[in-house]
């Protein structure tokens, strides 16, 4: 996997979660009628940040990077300890899965949450690309099972799993140089064909998506794959409203990876919170040594 992509997929994940932010649980027509079309890195939004500020989608994926620096690899408690600090140190937003799982880890000390079909949000699939990067070229199983130590911390269902694995996997497919066409037909199509409740072809547009991580990862493919460059892929998306600042950041994660640095915006990365930057540059660099 080369630096650049890396980065890029590390930054896409930022800067998709800074744009979607301003335009979280508002529905399309809403985003029309007060941006037009949302291109911009503006803040605001119902949490009233500040341009270029993200929210939990990155900060988790920070934490979850921090454990797997400090432990050498991806370890559920490790994992469970810094998510337990992260939410100790008041973020500015926190799931309600998350928030409930976090709570039962303190009181019980097992950092896996106890399985549960309902608890089908995208709150571990937003956060898994520091797994890619700590497992990249290891064998799938070992990728799998570390997909899963980190996402059972808070979410401890089979669509979740599901989804955080092909991410994973497109993940380090597009680092190692895979095309669009290639992530499509080694893990979109078959995630759908496995899980009908991921289908995205031949299905009504993913507006307005919710925290569902089948709606999630709907609208992500759509826009993923039906755009050529990273700046449209997250303008599309985005602009769909629902949980933007979600579909922002996973979409943001897989153009970085595939589109590379050039690809995103020089306005979006110079408004970009700097110490978000700085921060995902030193995690992209010290995980993806391998």
């Amino acid at each position: 996997m080369t630096t650049d992509r890396v980065r890029a997929a590390y930054l896409g994940l930022a800067i998709g979660d800074a744009l979607g932010s301003t335009v979280e649980f508002m529905t399309p027509r809403e985003i029309a009628a007060q941006y037009g079309v949302h291109d911009q890195l503006i803040g605001g939004g119902w949490l009233h940040l500040r341009p270029g500020q993200v929210t939990d989608d990155t900060t988790m994926a920070l934490a979850l990077g921090e454990s797997i620096l400090k432990q050498g690899r991806v370890e559920a408690l490790a994992a469970a300890q810094a998510f337990d600090g992260w939410m100790r140190a008041k973020p500015v937003d926190i799931g309600n899965t998350v928030r409930r799982n976090l709570l039962q880890v303190r009181r019980t000390g097992n950092p896996e949450a106890p399985y549960s079909d309902h608890d089908a949000g995208n709150g571990a699939a937003m956060r898994v690309l520091p797994v890619a990067l700590a497992t990249f070229g290891q064998p799938e199983a070992s990728v799998r099972a570390a997909c899963r130590a980190q996402a059972h911390v808070t979410h401890h269902c089979a669509l979740s799993d599901a989804a955080c694995e092909c991410l994973v996997l497109m993940v380090q497919d597009a680092l190692g140089g895979a095309s669009k066409n290639d992530l499509l037909h080694r893990h979109a199509h078959p995630l759908a064909a496995r899980h009908p409740e991921f289908k995205f072809r031949a299905v009504r547009q993913q507006s307005n998506p919710s925290g569902y991580v089948a709606d999630t990862l709907q609208a992500v493919f759509q826009s993923f794959f039906d755009t050529d460059d990273f700046r449209d892929c997250l303008i599309d998306v985005v602009n769909r409203g629902g949980d933007a600042d979600t579909t922002g950041a996973i979409a943001g994660m897989l153009a970085g990876a595939v589109y590379g640095l050039e690809a995103i915006p020089e306005a979006w990365l110079k408004t970009l919170n700097a110490d978000t930057r700085r921060a995902c540059e030193r995690q992209a660099a010290a995980l993806g040594q391998g």
